[in-house]
């Protein structure tokens, strides 16, 4: 009797020492399926991954990071991340681990203040996520980063996850409704536009865990999809899903020959003797397409920089727009329409510092001769 009583008193009191740590606590299901354990109030995280600290900055969260990935401390000429050149105090903060998700356990548990949550995008990308909330004891929920084109729904639904952990779903909501005014406006603008009207256009250059030449395209490219731009690199309906990206032949290239090509000026990292630009003003096969022929060859803005840089597709569409269709977008300045969206995503307008670190200008003609 002693020996069961004694049992039941032990159990009663680690029920109650469990207690305190149970309160306070809320359930949530994470992108990823994961069912996860966080504080009623969190206003100190981390995120991992690429896009993580996007999605924050987005949410003007900025402010409860306590520590980030080696990609923010790096020092390079190049950055096409709007929400990095927002925050230059991230160049600062304590280390979680290395870039793409690969934390560091140890580095986490030495973070004073020490995170509540731990935000983490491309589960299957570094640490991870079980393993991870295992070794630091730290909550870690997953989230998702999709296309703006295909998958917009999931974006939405992954920043409202985040902003309902950390208290701004207000925010969360503005900024679901100012990037799907957008995109709505972008096709509203193109959608009576003749199809005898649409030019024919191509975008080589695009950046894929790192610079590419004029073959790296996009048969997806969202910019084109928001205005219906007749994409020479698109399956025609019908014939299949277009790919997210893809190295095409030069020889198809030629074959399609667009009346307008568009160059990312990411490949301006290759080198004044490398990349697309070099390519279109040497490559006697690049000097017979129309395009060329004609002085029909703009820069648009990289957007594929540590994932997809959801204003700067919005922005490069606006522009894309003012070329193909300059009468539906006469009262676009693709300039300032562009700050006008990093001033509401990222809390800065950030075009000019982004745009010169580049040696070709982004919303130009490129001169070629």
């Amino acid at each position: 009797m002693n020996k069961l009583y004694f049992s039941f008193l032990s159990l009663l009191l680690a029920l109650c020492i469990s207690l305190p740590a149970l309160a306070g606590t809320r359930t949530i299901v994470d992108m990823a399926g994961r069912t996860v354990t966080v504080p009623d109030k969190v206003d100190k995280v981390i995120c991992s991954g690429p896009g993580s600290l996007r999605y924050l900055t987005y949410l003007q969260g900025q402010n409860l990071v306590v520590g980030v990935d080696s990609i923010e401390h790096r020092v390079t000429r190049f950055d096409a991340r709007p929400y990095a050149i927002a925050n230059q105090q991230f160049k600062k903060m304590p280390l979680i681990g290395e870039f793409r998700g690969h934390d560091n356990p140890e580095l986490i548990l030495s973070l004073e203040p020490q995170p509540q949550v731990i935000f983490k995008t491309y589960k299957d990308m570094g640490y991870d996520p079980d393993e991870l909330q295992a070794k630091t004891g730290i909550p870690v929920v997953c989230l998702s980063y999709a296309s703006l084109t295909a998958q917009r729904e999931t974006i939405y639904k992954s920043l409202k996850l985040m902003a309902e952990i950390i208290g701004k779903s207000e925010r969360a909501t503005a900024v679901c409704n100012f990037m799907e005014e957008k995109i709505t406006d972008l096709q509203k603008r193109t959608a009576d536009v003749a199809q005898a009207d649409r030019k024919t256009c191509y975008v080589g250059g695009i950046a894929k865990k790192g610079p590419h030449g004029l073959q790296s395209t996009e048969p997806a490219y969202p910019p084109f999809a928001f205005i219906n731009a007749n994409n020479v690199a698109c399956p025609p309906k019908g014939e299949g899903k277009p790919l997210q990206h893809a190295n095409v032949s030069k020889e198809q290239i030629v074959a399609w020959n667009p009346e307008i090509l568009f160059v990312d000026i990411s490949t301006c990292q290759l080198g004044e003797k490398a990349g697309a630009v070099y390519e279109i003003k040497t490559d006697p096969a690049y000097l017979s397409l129309d395009a060329v022929v004609n002085d029909q060859v703009f820069t648009v803005l990289p957007y594929n920089w540590y994932s997809r840089n959801y204003g700067s597709i919005i922005a490069d569409a606006y522009y894309i727009g003012t070329v193909l269709y300059p009468e539906q977008f006469k009262d676009v300045n693709p300039k300032a329409e562009a700050d006008e969206i990093y001033s509401f995503m990222v809390g800065k307008p950030v075009f000019e510092i982004m745009n010169n670190a580049f040696s070709e200008k982004a919303f130009g003609k490129l001169k070629l001769r």
